[in-house]
C-alpha cells in the first residue's frame, strides 16, 4: 500500500527529555477542515523514563456536538517519523491507519522509502492495534511489544489566545495578558498516542520528530 505524503504537523530537534510541541490550528485553506489535517504534535518522556510518548491531533476545533460523529478517515496514514542522525530523513517510522472502530499500528520500523512517500510491509513489521474510544467512554489502551496504545476524541490541549496574537501582529498590544484567553477551550481534537521504549527508536539521545499525513493513492 502506497501513500503520498502531506507534511503538517513538524517538531523541532530536541532531546527526548524535552517536551517537543508543535501546532497548526488555523490552515491553509487547501487542507483547512480537512478530516487528514494535522493540529498537534507533541513528544514527551513518559512517566517511565525508559519510553516516549508521541501525540498527532487531528481534526481540531470540533464542538462537543460534532465530536460524536467525527471518524479518523480510512484513507489517510498517520505517520510518526524519526530522526536520530541530524540529515532530516527519517530513520524510524510508527504508522497508524484506521480501518471501521480500530485504529492498526504498524512499526517502529526502517522505512524502505523516504521523502514524499510512504509504504507499509505487512510482513516485516511489528504490528499493533487498539479500539478507537467513542466519545465520552473511558480510554482505551492497548499493549503490545512493550507498547501502549490510544486512538479517539480528547479535549483539545493546545492553549492559544489568538484575539491577543492578531492584536500584537497588528501593533495594538506588545505581550499576552496573563493568564489570557482560551481560543480553542471546549473544542475537541481526535488523538492518536503511543507510548514507546526509547531503545527502540534511536536510544535517548537527540532526535527529530515529525508528523505526516500519507493520502491514499
Amino acid at each position: 500500500m502506497k501513500h503520498s505524503k502531506i507534511v503538517t504537523g513538524i517538531c523541532a530537534l530536541g532531546a527526548f527529555a524535552t517536551i517537543l510541541i508543535a501546532a497548526d490550528h488555523i490552515d491553509a485553506p487547501a487542507v483547512a477542515g480537512g478530516i487528514s489535517d494535522i493540529t498537534d504534535v507533541y513528544a514527551f518522556q513518559a512517566e517511565n523514563p525508559d519510553n516516549v510518548v508521541l501525540v498527532a491531533n487531528v481534526q481540531g476545533l470540533l464542538s462537543p456536538g460534532g465530536t460524536a460523529a467525527a471518524v479518523f478517515d480510512e484513507n489517510t496514514l498517520i505517520e510518526f517519523n524519526i530522526d536520530t542522525d541530524a540529515n532530516a530523513v527519517e530513520d524510524f517510522v510508527i504508522q497508524a491507519i484506521p480501518r471501521g472502530d480500530t485504529m492498526h499500528f504498524f512499526g517502529p520500523f526502517t522505512p524502505s522509502s523516504t521523502g514524499l512517500s510512504s509504504s507499509v510491509n505487512v510482513d516485516a513489521i511489528t504490528q499493533s492495534d487498539v479500539k478507537i474510544t467513542p466519545y465520552g467512554e473511558s480510554a482505551i489502551v492497548g499493549t503490545n511489544a512493550g507498547m501502549s496504545f490510544f486512538a479517539g476524541p480528547r479535549d483539545d490541549p493546545f492553549f492559544m489566545d489568538f484575539a491577543r496574537y492578531t492584536q500584537i501582529i497588528a501593533g495594538v498590544e506588545t505581550e499576552f495578558a496573563n493568564p489570557g484567553s482560551d481560543t480553542f477551550a471546549g473544542t475537541n481534537v481526535l488523538s492518536i498516542v503511543i507510548e514507546v521504549p526509547k531503545a527502540m527508536v534511536g536510544g535517548s539521545g537527540s532526535v527529530s520528530i515529525w508528523v505526516t499525513s500519507n493520502r491514499k493513492q
